[in-house]
């Protein structure tokens, strides 16, 4: 099953999660928290849905990164966040 139909995405979700993975300071697991697609899962997405070449340009820049783990991140970062990142509620961006 794939998992548009598993877990029953729209396309604004789909948007949101490719631009939440692509942003550093947003970790998996608040994509996790937001839409409940694990890390693997997300990677599976993104992989599906991207170009190939664009695909491996993300795989390569977020492999180890710290800031896409939570367990990995500094202590004094509390937020799932960029502070540049626009207000989300209800798993919806504002203003689109």
């Amino acid at each position: 099953m794939k998992i548009i139909d598993k877990y029953q995405l729209q396309s604004a979700d789909i948007d949101r999660i490719i631009e939440m993975a692509w942003e550093d300071r947003t970790p998996f697991d608040a994509i996790t928290i937001q839409f409940g697609l694990s890390e693997k899962e997300v990677i599976e997405l993104m992989k599906f849905e991207m170009h190939p070449n664009n695909w491996k340009k993300w795989r390569a820049r977020v492999q180890g990164r710290s800031t896409k783990h939570a367990a990995k991140r500094e202590e004094d970062v509390l937020r799932f966040k960029s502070k540049q990142q626009r207000i989300i509620s209800g798993n919806r961006m504002s203003k689109r």
